[in-house]
């Protein structure tokens, strides 16, 4: 599964430095910044109440703006289901978004990201040092040994994929009767190798300077692309119109950072010959040693979605899009608890390169319990409310009772691996920020992929959809669990039982409040009705019970709201 709806991821910088906040840490500080006098053993943070307020305002910008993007990725996919439904169009379209879909995990969500945002924190570290060589900018050297061959790179890759298209959906899709209209599909949106892939540099350097809402906003630019090309051009060019839509909104995410980036980064004249000793002490985080597991743990991530429609197209038509249809909304609870990690793992970078392994243990437990906690309330929603759903969003036009039905069907069983793909997000992160080579992740996640292949091969005969979203579902916990129990004998200290204690409690709560919902939400025949006083039963029961089994995080919750509204404080 793959999410598409926002991007991820302390201290001062000189006086003459480029404006914003920052990331770095201040002299004689962790990286989580000065310590406060006030801090405590009970609060567990040690965090600065600057560092702490700045994190939480952009934490809560991200917020607005991945809901933002949710909502309008919603209109989008209403969009084509409204004029496509699920049918022959409609899963050609989803075959040649393919690419895009792994465009944005390898380029913008997870690989660029992963790779950069180290790199420039390192590089933003030596500038407030002083360590540089011959008065050079580390940040502006960075940009002129890395920028010019990512952009010459992505553009060969995008014109091979154009070229290829024809191979490309023969390898990703052999059932199709008719493979046409899917590889002109994927020839309009091969452009996004490129465009994503600047998308992602940008991104990457603006998190790295404390920026966090131009990243944030990139997906409420392609979504709108997408959708004023659909609405504009669909009678005309059918569902080519909303892959036209995709290179738009790509090309839109670039604009949206430009401004922003050409004020913070520093950008110099590009250098094209090989690397010089400057340049290459400029990006000592961008080897090939480092790069290559990084890639193969992305790519390994993206691959289960290659395999489920691989499967899917062999069943009758529609399949592929009530997978994805299913898959788009239930993600968004995902999308959401991930926003957490996305803000600090700057934080988590600079406590590694720092040898801070006590602060990071803290940080990456602390994210760990809050993504946890958000994703399965989202869980327990999908799971008692994903008819009512999936009617109020998609039941109109070409899209009826029968496709709701399967739909919903399989997004309750997608529900079942989403902690599991929340947990290789957050988990992932610190593996790659400690800045040497690391191919645990990718170990875990090929696993992963293997146990997803041969559970979708003996489940899709029998169970059809619902059996490759089971095996998507099987192999992410597979993945997660592998990358639980590594992370804290291979990069950070945590505490795996501890949090692996905390999740099932979380859990448990959520199929209380999930098993709540689906008990009640018959009871009220008008879906909307429905769903709106599920957004009220479901999130009292979960908390109730998440109380009832001391869950730290919603003990933590609950205390953070008294104080805030009871107490004034």
């Amino acid at each position: 599964m793959t999410d598409t709806g926002t991007g991820t991821e302390a201290g001062a910088r000189p006086a003459d430095a480029t404006a914003g906040p920052s990331l770095l840490p201040a002299p004689g500080s962790g990286p989580e910044g000065p310590r406060s006098p006030g801090g405590s053993p009970e609060t567990g943070s040690g965090e600065a109440p600057r560092l702490g307020a700045f994190l939480a305002r952009a934490a809560a910008g991200t917020a607005v703006l991945t809901v933002l993007a949710a909502v309008l990725g919603l209109v989008r996919d209403q969009a084509i289901a409204r004029y496509f439904g699920a049918s022959d169009a409609s899963d050609a379209f989803l075959i040649a978004w393919t690419v895009p879909e792994m465009a944005a995990t390898l380029l913008i969500e997870d690989g660029m990201a992963l790779l950069l945002v180290p790199a420039f924190s390192l590089a933003l570290t030596r500038r407030a040092s002083g360590d540089t060589e011959g008065g050079a900018d580390p940040v502006r050297e960075l940009v002129a040994a890395t920028l010019p061959r990512l952009f010459l790179l992505l553009s060969g890759g995008a014109a091979l994929l154009i070229a290829g298209a024809p191979w490309v959906v023969g390898v990703l899709a052999p059932g199709l009767a008719d493979p046409r209209l899917a590889v002109d599909c994927t020839r309009l949106t091969a452009v996004t190798v490129l465009t994503f892939g600047i998308t992602g540099y940008f991104s990457a350097a603006l998190r790295a300077h404390g920026s966090f809402l131009p990243p944030a906003g990139v997906y409420v630019a392609y979504n709108l692309g997408i959708i004023g090309m659909t609405l504009a051009l669909h009678a005309a060019w059918g569902v080519r119109a909303a892959a036209a839509g995709v290179a738009v909104g790509s090309a839109l995410m670039i604009l949206t950072q430009l401004p922003v980036l050409l004020r913070l980064v520093p950008l110099a004249r590009p250098r094209l010959p090989r690397l010089g000793r400057r340049a290459a002490r400029s990006a000592p985080l961008l080897g090939f040693a480092v790069l290559a597991p990084v890639v193969v743990f992305v790519v390994s991530r993206q691959s289960q979605v290659l395999v489920e429609r691989f499967l899917a197209s062999t069943l009758p038509a529609g399949a592929i899009s009530h997978l994805n249809y299913a898959q788009k909304v239930a993600q968004m609870p995902m999308v959401l608890s991930l926003m957490i990690c996305t803000v600090t793992f700057p934080v988590v970078a600079q406590a590694m390169a720092a040898g801070e392994h006590e602060k990071a243990r803290r940080r990456v437990e602390r994210d760990l319990g809050l993504a946890g906690m958000v994703v399965l309330l989202g869980t327990a929603v999908v799971l008692g409310y994903a008819p009512q759903i999936v009617e109020v969003l998609f039941q109109r036009g070409a899209f009826d009772a029968a496709d709701t039905a399967s739909t919903a069907q399989v997004m309750r069983v997608y529900a079942l691996g989403l902690l599991g793909h929340c947990l290789v997000g957050a988990l992932s992160r610190p593996f790659f920020s400690s800045g040497r080579p690391t191919w645990f992740p990718a170990f875990a996640m090929g696993t992963g992929l293997l146990v997803t292949m041969g559970a979708g091969y003996a489940l899709t005969y029998r169970f059809g959809v619902d059996g490759i979203a089971t095996a998507n579902a099987i192999g992410i916990s597979s993945t997660a669990l592998l990358l639980l129990m590594g992370l804290g004998t291979r990069v950070v200290p945590i505490r795996a039982r501890d949090v692996a204690l905390s999740l099932s409690r979380l859990a448990g709560a959520s199929l209380a409040a999930g098993a709540a919902g689906w008990a009640c939400a018959p009871l009220v025949p008008d879906p909307v009705l429905s769903l709106a006083a599920g957004c009220l039963l479901v999130p009292a029961v979960f908390f109730l019970t998440g109380l009832a089994l001391r869950s730290p995080e919603v003990l933590s919750l609950l205390a953070l709201i008294r104080r805030r509204f009871l107490d004034g404080r």
